[in-house]
């Protein structure tokens, strides 16, 4: 009978476990949305949710708690400067956990797990106005005359190039007759052995 024993075992003892979940936690709350299998996600969300109801108050006792849970002092200070004041207004459920398609190794039924009030990310287009006064910070096109400078010193730097190769095979060729005019000399001047017979 398995009286009090709540919970998935995930197949894993205690200590597994309970390292499993910090390190998930941790995770979770470092990058806001992980990818992970369905039993995980749901064991995990009961695990996250009292933590960042514990970051909603921020004090020394419940720093040290959530510490003690997450053994992360850069996580933990997130939690209590940007996360808990985030879901304020928010009186539970701020986890949520979209199903996807199963892992293709093995099959197992796979979700993403993400906070439901994320910071927006770093690739997020800008509004109108803000594309507006980017325009206007950038400088201006350049002159006909620059452009012409330019294409210029790229023809002569081009023909620079040319030049260079040129003279490296010319002096390749050179190398090459008078290395095998040296190897004709040493071979004529090389003294024949004679065979001796006994």
């Amino acid at each position: 009978m398995r009286h009090h024993l709540s919970g998935r075992q995930l197949s894993r003892n205690s200590s597994h476990r309970h390292a499993l979940l910090r390190s998930l936690s941790v995770s979770l709350l470092r990058h806001e949305t992980i990818r992970t299998t369905i039993p995980k996600a749901k064991e995990l969300r009961r695990v996250v949710e009292p933590l960042i109801t514990l970051g909603k108050e921020d004090s020394e006792a419940n720093r040290r708690l959530a510490f003690s849970r997450l053994r992360d002092s850069e996580i933990v200070a997130k939690l209590f400067d940007t996360i808990g004041p985030r879901f304020k207004a928010r009186p539970g459920g701020y986890t949520r956990i979209l199903h996807m398609a199963p892992r293709p190794g093995d099959n197992a039924p796979m979700a993403l797990m993400q906070l439901v009030e994320r910071s927006a990310p770093v690739g997020v287009e800008a509004a109108p106005e803000d594309k507006k006064a980017k325009k206007a910070d950038k400088p201006a096109a350049p002159s006909k005359e620059e452009k012409k400078a330019k294409a210029e010193a790229k023809k002569g730097r081009e023909k620079a190039a040319k030049e260079a190769k040129a003279a490296k095979a010319v002096e390749k060729k050179a190398a090459k007759k008078t290395g095998g005019a040296v190897a004709k000399k040493k071979k004529a001047a090389a003294p024949k052995k004679k065979k001796s017979s006994k």
